[in-house]
C-alpha cells in the first residue's frame, strides 16, 4: 500500500474509485443508469466535470447526482463552480491545474471545512502548490493514453508511482485506467470515465477496478 505523507487540508476524505462525468461522451437516462450502476459496485465519489454546461442545466444535473450519491453514501464533488457545488450540498470542489492559486479562497468562501477541495496535476510542482494550497488530494495524471486527450504524453506507472509516493498529499491515478490495466496500479485509488460509464456491466467494472486497490 503506498504511503502517503501527511493531509493538506481539513478534510480527510479522498476517494478510492471516483467516476467522472463526460456529458460529451455519455448521456441522457443511460448516463445515470451506469452512474448508479457504478455506485452499487462500489464507487465512493463521482466529479461532475461538465465545462460546456450553463449555469442552470449544471444546477440540474449535479442536484440530480446529489440524490443518487445520497442514496449510496457516496461523495458528489463538482469541477470549479463552487457556488453550484455549495447551492446542491455537494461534498467538495476540484480544480484544474490552472486555478491551483484559487483554492485558499474557495476554502473561505465556502466556510465548510467538511467539503474537500481537490486539484488536477501533471507534475511534482504542481503537486507542491496543491499541497501548498491547502488541497486535500490531487488527480494525477494522464498515467496512460487517454481517450479525453488522444496523442498527448503520459506518466506511466513508473512516473506517476515516483511522483505519487514522493508527492506531500494523496493522489489518485487518472488517465486510461481500465479494468485491463488497474493491477498496474495495485495499492493506489484511482478516477475513471469510460472504464465505468462505457462499461457493459458499470457494477461490475466497479467492483473489478476495486478489487486491485
Amino acid at each position: 500500500m503506498p504511503v502517503h505523507h501527511g493531509a493538506s487540508g481539513p478534510n480527510d476524505f479522498r476517494p478510492t474509485l471516483l467516476l467522472i462525468s463526460d456529458h460529451a461522451r455519455y448521456t441522457g437516462e443511460a448516463f445515470f443508469a451506469s452512474v448508479e450502476a457504478a455506485l452499487r459496485g462500489g464507487a465512493d465519489a463521482v466529479l461532475a466535470r461538465e465545462k460546456q454546461m450553463d449555469s442552470a442545466r449544471l444546477l440540474a444535473f449535479c442536484a440530480r447526482l446529489r440524490r443518487l450519491t445520497g442514496e449510496y453514501g457516496a461523495r458528489l464533488l463538482v469541477h470549479t463552480q463552487a457556488d453550484i457545488a455549495a447551492a446542491v450540498g455537494a461534498d467538495g470542489v476540484h480544480v484544474a491545474s490552472g486555478d491551483i492559486g484559487e483554492l485558499p479562497a474557495m476554502r473561505r468562501w465556502l466556510g465548510n471545512p467538511d467539503m474537500s477541495l481537490s486539484a488536477s496535476c501533471h507534475d511534482a510542482e504542481q503537486l507542491r502548490a496543491a499541497a501548498d494550497a491547502g488541497a486535500d488530494f490531487a488527480l494525477l495524471s494522464p498515467v496512460f493514453p487517454t481517450a479525453s486527450h488522444p496523442g498527448s504524453p503520459h506518466l506511466g506507472v513508473q512516473e506517476f508511482a515516483e511522483l505519487a509516493h514522493a508527492a506531500p498529499l494523496p493522489v489518485v491515478a487518472l488517465g486510461g485506467i481500465a479494468v485491463e490495466n488497474r493491477e498496474q496500479l495495485a495499492g493506489f485509488p484511482v478516477a475513471v470515465i469510460g472504464a465505468l460509464l462505457g462499461a457493459a456491466n458499470s457494477q461490475q467494472a466497479a467492483k473489478d477496478l476495486l478489487s486491485a486497490f
